[in-house]
């Protein structure tokens, strides 16, 4: 099968919204050989391809990047990119050293103390 611009034009609709290979034969009504020789023919509309397979990833990261006008998504994102930071995990030392992950019963133990506390207390207060 000769490569022909309607089918190109086809493949690059597929590939524009991050189609697969597969996706964009099946569209373009051509087999995946017939693909996979064009484009070793073509190295340049092979490049032109994988190009079109970013559009997808950058219109999601303009997404969140407008996002971030949200409190919460913006704690989300730094939470993934800095989990050091803005994570939920918290390192427990002991003297200095890091200790290794707590057991169940210790998280259990953790727990119960501060569940005690609130209600010897009435209420926590947490500083900032």
């Amino acid at each position: 099968m000769k490569l022909n611009e309607n089918t190109v034009k086809k493949l690059e609709e597929v590939f524009a919204i991050d189609g697969s290979v597969e996706e964009a034969c099946y569209y373009a009504n051509i087999t995946r050989q017939t693909y996979y020789n064009w484009i070793k023919d073509n190295p340049k509309l092979k490049e032109e391809f994988d190009r079109l397979r970013e559009k997808p990833v950058l219109k999601a990261r303009q997404a969140v990047y407008k996002g971030l006008n949200n409190y919460q998504n913006s704690m989300d994102y730094l939470k993934r990119k800095k989990k050091l930071e803005f994570g939920d995990n918290v390192d427990v030392t002991s003297g200095g050293e890091k200790l290794e992950k707590l057991t169940k019963e210790t998280k259990d133990k953790i727990s119960d103390a501060i569940k005690d506390y609130i209600n010897d207390n009435g209420n926590i207060t947490i500083k900032e």
